[in-house]
């Protein structure tokens, strides 16, 4: 088992079907939830879904589900590149988390099925009574979180 980094393809789907919305241009702005998942997950372009059942991490101050994405930037482009950022670092705080963990989940809290939007990766890690926090990629059409060529 492992987690692979990706854009989930049930996501690509979604947004064909406009499930997600990450801006109020055109209705009420989605809840999109970060959630850590330890190194035996395996998380990648087929995870199409936020489930308990998977192997998410637990630990003081820590909730099921994970924290909430400050979604205040829409969805813009440049070229011919679409793409899409949190407006802040995801920030979990005062957490003890002893299972080594090397993935988060982005996925839309407010759908019924708790679509998945994409897997990212990271070296593998665990927290004592610290605050974990993952610095947001520059928002451009280059390095965005979410980008579609």
């Amino acid at each position: 088992m492992a987690n692979t980094q990706a854009m989930c393809t049930s996501f690509k789907v979604d947004l064909l079907n406009g499930l997600h919305a990450f801006s109020s241009a055109y209705r009420t702005v989605d809840v999109f939830k970060a959630a850590l998942f330890t190194a035996a997950s395996s998380l990648d372009a087929a995870t199409t879904s936020y489930t308990t059942a998977t192997t998410e991490v637990s630990g003081a101050n820590y909730s099921a589900g994970g924290i909430t994405v400050t979604n205040a930037t829409a969805p813009t482009s440049s070229g011919t590149t679409a793409y899409w950022n949190p407006s802040a670092s995801f920030t979990y705080t005062n957490v003890t988390l002893a299972t080594a963990f090397d993935a988060v989940l982005v996925y839309n809290s407010t759908a019924t099925g708790k679509n998945a939007v994409s897997v990212h990766t990271f070296g593998s890690q665990t927290v004592t009574a610290g605050t974990f926090v993952l610095t947001m990629p520059t928002s451009d059409a280059t390095n965005a979180l979410e980008r579609i060529a």
